[in-house]
Order: structure tokens, then sequence, then C-alpha cells
């Protein structure tokens, strides 16, 4: 199952374009879609943070890179590699014609998004807001601080306890 990542560095509003038009072309509906997160020890957060290309020697001199920052521009990225929810459309309809780009919206085979927006909220929420609510311990219940689930019943007995003399 293809996996994607939705606004990496060095990817700009027209490279995600092109690509949502390219999985079209050739069937594809990408439901696995994470959007970029910096992460420790990668070459992309380098770049991220850098703003350089750092693929080659970095300098004051080296290529700058596009950045995808801001909620919104994230948020087109990954609704480009997710065109074909009907959430999606009413930001890619937008954004096409910001970029000049009108003539992929239609309801032909060789259009991007239709004209049309069926009855959905068009609104959207990202997991990791949905997903966000911590786990709260019912009274009583001990919870692991590393996973926040109950701990493990091992079936091994508890140690016995000491009486001082």
């Amino acid at each position: 199952m293809p996996y994607f990542i939705a606004a990496h560095p060095g990817t700009s509003d027209e490279d995600m374009m092109n690509l949502a038009i390219w999985l079209k072309r050739n069937g594809f509906r990408a439901d696995q879609v994470q959007t970029f997160y910096p992460s420790p020890m990668a070459t992309a957060t380098a770049m991220y943070h850098s703003g350089k290309n750092t693929l080659r020697k970095v300098t004051r001199e080296s290529e700058g890179v596009d950045i995808v920052r801001g909620e919104k521009r994230r948020r087109l990225h990954k609704a480009f590699l997710r065109y074909h929810d009907p959430n999606n459309w009413p930001l890619l309809r937008e954004a096409l014609k910001a970029m000049g780009r009108a003539d992929l919206i239609g309801n032909g085979k060789q259009h991007l998004i239709p004209t049309w927006q069926p009855l959905t909220d068009g609104g959207y929420t990202a997991a990791r807001r949905k997903n966000s609510s911590p786990a709260q311990p019912r009274k009583g219940n001990v919870l692991t601080q590393h996973t926040g689930l109950p701990p493990r019943v091992t079936g091994a007995a508890k140690p016995p306890v000491r009486k001082p003399r």
C-alpha cells in the first residue's frame, strides 16, 4: 500500500499539484498520507530548519529549498494527495484558481476535481487533534507512564512484604 508524506521540505505547491495529476491519471487514491513532521537525525529535518538543500555541501551560498510552513499550506499539500476526498475540494478549488490552473476544475476525466460539491461538511479535522484526548484513568486504576495503558498481568506473585524487626 503506497504511503505518502505531504509538505516535505523541498516540495512546492506546483509539485504537489503535478503529483496529484499523476496519481489521478494512474488510478491511485492515496489514503495513507501523513504531513511531514520534523524528527531528530533526519536529513529532511535539517532541510526544514535550515531552509537549505542538505543533500549537497551546505554553505552560505547553498541553494535554498521551499519549506512548507503554516497550517493552511500544509493542509493544501495533504489535500492534493487526497484529491478524491470531497472535504478537500473547496480548498483545492481555491488553490487551483490562485495558481492559474482553473482548467483542472471540471467534471471530466482530465480534471482533478469536480465543479460540484456533494453534501459534506466541507471541513477539515486534523487526525492529531481528533485523537489527542489523553486517556483519563478511572479512580483506583493505575496506568503505566510510558504507554498510558494498564500494567500487564504477568501472573507473577507479589514479592513478600518484609516486616522490620
